[in-house]
């Protein structure tokens, strides 16, 4: 009876399993196929018609269209964010390191910021949920943003790395630095930011410390449990490779 009983609930987990996959991916390709492809014809067509009245001197719709395309722009790559948060295939510590790693070339490269990236994570893919996956990615997206428009720095990098139960990311760079105790504000970071990033660190059960001075450039150590990442064990089906 006992095995019976553990038969017939590892049949119930397995089919729960396999719905919320299937829902999380269903939810992911109609976030990208529609709604995503939608957000990308308004900025097009928003661009276009900015254009067509480029001849046209002081046109008052065109700052209106220039800015609905520069929104529109920004959904779209607010949406590519929650698909791969939502995607079940992305639920992997790789699969965030891939993307926190092509988001900071994309955008150190375009300020032509010389820099860096190392890790020692080739051999320590673990599972993650979907949750701690996403607000690393946005602690990480902030720290680069932050790096690029405030620090005017000409070098800097990145390093991933595990010790023990943690996941740790620090982000250095040479830049003009600001006083931690200022909250940000005498550099032009701005406070909300730096305590937005705090609390998202402070609700994984990390840490987020910042070493900064003026003059001295800044280092952000984002310092994560991913333990936590067995919780969502139970709710990831088995992947080839034991993954």
């Amino acid at each position: 009876m006992l095995a019976g009983v553990t038969h017939l609930i590892y049949r119930y987990h397995t089919r729960r399993l396999i719905e919320l996959e299937r829902v999380r991916t269903r939810i992911a390709t109609d976030l990208h196929d529609d709604i995503g492809a939608s957000l990308s014809k308004i900025a097009i067509l928003s661009d276009v018609a900015g254009q067509e009245l480029s001849t046209m001197r002081d046109s008052p719709v065109a700052a209106p269209l220039a800015q609905i395309a520069d929104t529109s722009r920004d959904c779209v790559d607010a949406m590519s964010d929650i698909v791969w948060a939502v995607n079940p295939q992305r639920d992997h510590l790789s699969d965030l390191t891939q993307r926190m790693r092509r988001f900071a070339e994309d955008l150190l490269d375009a300020k032509n910021i010389d820099f860096t990236i190392r890790s020692s994570l080739d051999d320590k893919d673990v599972p993650l949920g979907a949750d701690l996956r996403r607000e690393v990615y946005l602690i990480f997206k902030e720290c680069i943003n932050n790096l690029v428009k405030h620090s005017g720095c000409t070098e800097a990098a990145v390093v991933f790395s595990v010790g023990g139960p943690w996941l740790v990311v620090s982000i250095t760079d040479n830049g003009k630095g600001f006083e931690p105790a200022s909250n940000g504000n005498a550099s032009g970071m701005g406070g909300h930011g730096l305590s937005s990033m705090q609390r998202r660190a402070n609700a994984l059960g990390g840490s987020l410390e910042i070493d900064s001075g003026a003059s001295r450039g800044t280092n952000v150590t984002l310092k994560v449990p991913i333990r936590q990442g067995a919780n969502w064990r139970r709710w990831l089906p088995t992947y080839p490779n034991g993954r």
